[in-house]
């Protein structure tokens, strides 16, 4: 990170207002005078899909950072702009784990990133990765008149473990020290013991002491500490540039714990289906076999496991085959992928990591910990007239108080979810791990089911094995940054607009909104009890004439199941689209890609523009509201077949 900088550049105001971003763009330097800023940049706008198929050094990603935001920049835009600073608004970074967004930062010349908030896995990976950042907007105006401004005051701002990693070269540098013994906890590991909530439970207990022993009695929010991981896995898109930073940080040496350690052939596995326009086999397939290729190598070299079509263990989504097979209750697991928050529904601390953070976790089996703020939400009541989680989770998301992040009281904060309450007993694993899957789209690190029923029936009918025992039980007088209760009959059918999963309104304010592409598909809506719930609505109904349907399980189990069951033959039968196991649509890698003017209402998690690989607007449903859709060619509640 450079200690001074002069603004020898551009400023590009990231404005809500196309005309004026595209103002800038061709030359005209903005007199900012407080126009909005966009709200969420992400990192699908950042860098989108498709470019991160190509490599993750800042040559190759600069000339597509920002790439068709507005529907105004250009490839090369930012890059041949000369801009040297970037401002956008709150919740900047939200969405995907890919440090790649970073990168395109980088690549495109961007030296300073202001915003009035960042997102949890961006700003880490700004600071893991070398890049100046501040919430405090007055800095571009002293750079506007002249002033040198020392970066290093940014570190003022940023928390203990923040700040010696960025003073200390970087995570990958820290690493290399620690291993050494030449690094001490940041952190009081002698604390007197509290009452604690089932996240800073799981937290305190593998922090690491700087001995042999993990665990200490306590953790408060706004702690920063190493804690030790259980599983850690990778995925197409990020394994080679793990690999990349282990080897350049750590050369030969071995992974900590490799068998806890797997690789997905996940995200890419579906691109070459018949139904994907080809187009975007032309643009994605042939690099995307070469990030695969990297991937592949790198577990032989390593002894990772690795799962996909043909590979040694079963394929799949990465983070259905996580709460399959190896999250256990009360662990910390972490994948380079934003919605490892899935497995938060097995009572564990599950949540997405950057690259620079995983090679780190990779060799010394810690990751870094900002403990969160814990909000606690009580379900009670019954789910009547087909509600389901899906409904729930994008009725919590878009409430304003985690949608401004009313819960933000500094920059670096972080917050987490804690669910329970007897209404959540109504629904099975499958359908708990919406809830946890999405919080990332709420801003939050993760979400955290307490301990019930559900979660002891799926780990002994899938592994034979009674976690009981393992189970975190919050203690009765903990400490929450809120509590707040939700009855069940008091949430609507809800969908997220286009643009923002957050965006939230109840399915019954839409009467005319036109579906002509229906996904049912992900992590998100492609377990077995999603196909069930589409299933039930299509069962004796036919697909509207013009209505594409595409159906994607999310594991080999699930594809095998509901094919035992009959579901994915009625699906085919009906004329709708089955893929094998992936995941391809929700990132524009697969079956189910908007073609030109269609509007698409899918079971995904996520509705950026293009990130589905195309523009056209997103909705985002239950099951049960999309196989309706499908029906009626709107967007349609099941009640009213």
């Amino acid at each position: 990170m450079p200690v001074a900088m002069k603004l020898t550049g551009r400023v590009l105001y990231l404005t809500d207002n196309a005309g004026k971003l595209e103002t800038q763009l061709a030359g005209q330097d903005l007199a900012y005078a407080g126009e909005a800023l966009h709200y969420g940049v992400n990192t699908d706008l950042m860098i989108s899909g498709a470019a991160c198929t190509l490599g993750y050094t800042g040559e190759i990603l600069g000339p597509y950072f920002l790439e068709n935001f507005k529907e105004v920049v250009k490839q090369d835009s930012v890059k041949d702009g000369g801009f040297q600073v970037i401002v956008g608004g709150d919740a900047y970074g939200s969405g995907s784990s890919r440090e790649v967004a970073v990168v395109a930062h980088q690549g495109a010349g961007i030296e300073l990133v202001v915003a009035k908030s960042f997102q949890r896995i961006f700003q880490e990976n700004m600071v893991y990765g070398g890049m100046p950042f501040t919430t405090d907007l007055s800095v571009v105006d002293r750079l506007r008149a002249g002033e040198d401004v020392d970066t290093r005051s940014f570190f003022a701002a940023l928390p203990t473990f923040f700040r010696a990693v960025a003073e200390g070269g970087g995570l990958l540098a820290y690493g290399q020290k620690l291993l050494k013994g030449e690094i001490a906890p940041t952190y009081d590991t002698a604390v007197p013991a509290r009452p604690m909530n089932a996240v800073e439970k799981i937290i305190a207990a593998k922090t690491w002491t700087g001995s042999d022993t993990d665990g200490i009695a306590t953790v408060s929010a706004g702690d920063q500490v190493l804690c030790r991981t259980g599983f850690r896995g990778v995925h197409e898109y990020t394994a080679g540039m793990v690999v990349a930073l282990y080897r350049e940080a750590f050369g030969n040496e071995p992974m900590y714990r490799p068998e806890m350690v797997a690789a997905f052939e996940d995200h890419f596995v579906l691109i070459d289906e018949a139904t994907v326009p080809d187009n975007v086999k032309r643009a994605r397939l042939a690099p995307a076999k070469q990030l695969t290729r990297e991937m592949v190598d790198a577990c032989e070299e390593y002894g990772i496991r690795l799962h996909g079509p043909g590979r040694p263990f079963a394929p799949g989504v990465c983070h259905r085959i996580v709460v399959e097979d190896y999250c256990r209750p009360g662990e910390i697991v972490i994948l380079t992928d934003s919605h490892t928050p899935t497995a938060g529904v097995l009572n564990a601390f599950a949540f997405g990591v950057g690259s620079t953070a995983m090679a780190f976790a990779f060799r010394t089996g810690l990751i870094p910990v900002t403990v969160p703020k814990v909000v606690r939400i009580v379900v009670s009541g019954k789910p009547e007239g087909g509600l389901s989680p899906k409904d729930l989770i994008l009725h919590v998301i878009g409430d304003p108080y985690f949608r401004e992040e009313h819960w933000r009281s500094g920059p670096t904060d972080t917050c987490v979810i804690q669910l329970g309450g007897p209404g959540l007993d109504h629904w099975n694993v499958d359908e708990l791990s919406v809830l946890t899957n999405m919080t990332v789209e709420g801003g939050l690190m993760t979400g955290v089911v307490e301990p019930c029923r559900p979660i002891v029936d799926f780990i002994q009918a899938r592994r034979g094995v009674d976690v009981s025992k393992e189970l975190v039980h919050p203690d009765a007088n903990a400490q929450y940054e809120r509590v707040i209760e939700i009855d069940l009959a008091e949430v609507p059918l809800t969908v997220a607009t286009p643009g923002d999963s957050r965006n939230r309104a109840p399915l019954a304010d839409f009467g005319n909104v036109a579906i002509h592409n229906v996904v049912i598909a992900s992590c998100t809506g492609g377990s077995l009890s999603d196909l069930r719930a589409a299933a039930d609505v299509l069962r004796g109904r036919v697909i509207k004439p013009g209505v594409r349907v595409t159906v994607t399980p999310s594991s080999a189990d699930v594809a095998a199941a509901a094919e035992k069951e009959g579901i994915l033959a009625m699906f085919r039968e009906l004329g709708a689209v089955v893929s094998p196991p992936g995941c391809g649509s929700c990132i524009g890698n697969g079956p189910g890609i908007p073609l030109p003017g269609e509007t698409t209402a899918s079971t995904t998690n996520r509705n950026f523009d293009r990130r589905m690989g195309s523009a056209g607007p997103v909705y985002l449903v239950s099951p049960a509201v999309a196989a309706a859709s499908a029906v009626t060619g709107q967007l349609t509640d099941p009640r009213r077949l």
